[in-house]
């Protein structure tokens, strides 16, 4: 293999070795902790490890030139994430169903319109909202850089966030039968230390501070990265839910490969090319986002397709990161 082959693949092994690394220690850990170790570690990166690695990594983000179009990608990819999935519950699954299949799926009870409301709302959910912070982050630092960062903060602060608590509320109260305790999610949105570490950071960063100042908050902030991995692979250890992988197999198909394909794309139509463009395509390739777990609990949604939905995402997002570094690597 030649040096430049070589090159190319460091980044993709490197990423591997921390999200598989973090995830598979984190797994190890879950399953002889606590429960109340992992609680802890959340609330931890939640008030102050997040925040404090967006301020940090905000100082050396290139924030120039069309950002705005972040947010605007993933608004988009939320929507369109959405409006595949509604087509395939309701008759998209005919065209690219083969006819022997479609009797299989009648005769379990697996046809898309036999599904129960609950199921029908974690299946949409699943196929729109990923998860951009806790991997997408670590992802697009590894293989893009730090430059780039504000692409990813953008787009999932700006899109994502709003998006699973705003749209994904009404999509999850329209199809759930639960308490819907609005009060909950409102105070998830609004009471969020990431939107106003963004702020901050977008001020801060325009601060000077001494090397050692600025290398023990680079150092901070790798941590919560690493943690946030480890993270991950302690909440997958506690699942306890594997079935529905059908169901699972078609929203992750929408979310993880079909929108960052078609969005990726377009954006080249566009103009969008370089680094940005692959922070934007990871980004839209990310498995699904805990915050449809939060929002199935709320509104009484289909927990088994969610929880399926989200490991075996997780596990996939390995298999599918190769294919966005080919398609769109520049």
């Amino acid at each position: 293999m030649s040096s430049p082959d070589l090159q190319r693949l460091q980044p993709l092994l490197q990423i591997y070795l921390q999200l598989g690394g973090g995830v598979l220690f984190g797994w190890l850990l879950g399953r002889s902790l606590p429960r109340w170790v992992p609680e802890w570690i959340g609330h931890f990166l939640f008030w102050v490890g997040v925040p404090i690695s967006i301020i940090t990594f905000l100082r050396g983000a290139d924030l120039s030139g069309t950002i705005w179009l972040a947010p605007v990608a993933s608004w988009v990819a939320i929507f369109l994430g959405a409006g595949l999935a509604w087509i395939w519950l309701h008759g998209g699954w005919r065209v690219l169903t083969r006819k022997m299949l479609e009797k299989r799926w009648q005769s379990v009870s697996r046809h898309p319109q036999a599904w129960k409301k609950s199921t029908q709302g974690s299946f949409l959910l699943a196929s729109m909202v990923g998860n951009t912070g806790y991997l997408g982050f670590p992802v697009s630092l590894t293989l893009v850089g730090e430059k780039y960062f504000g692409w990813a903060l953008f787009y999932d602060l700006l899109g994502t966030v709003p998006g699973a608590y705003g749209l994904g509320v009404l999509l999850a109260a329209r199809f759930g039968k639960g308490r819907q305790d609005h009060e909950r999610l409102i105070h998830s949105m609004v009471v969020n230390p990431a939107l106003w570490s963004l702020g901050f950071g977008l001020i801060f960063r325009r601060v000077s501070l001494p090397d050692l100042a600025e290398r023990g908050l680079q150092g901070f902030a790798w941590v919560a990265i690493t943690l946030s991995l480890i993270l991950i692979g302690m909440r997958l250890s506690q699942l306890e839910s594997w079935t529905k992988v059908r169901q699972a197999a078609v929203s992750l198909g929408i979310n993880m490969l079909l929108v960052p394909l078609l969005l990726g794309t377009i954006l080249l139509q566009l103009g969008i090319t370089g680094q940005p463009h692959l922070v934007l395509v990871l980004q839209m390739a990310m498995p699904p986002a805990f915050a449809t777990l939060v929002l199935g609990e709320v509104f009484d949604l289909d927990q088994e397709l969610a929880v399926t939905a989200l490991a075996v995402g997780s596990i996939g997002l390995l298999v599918t990161l190769p294919i966005w570094l080919v398609l769109f690597s520049h």
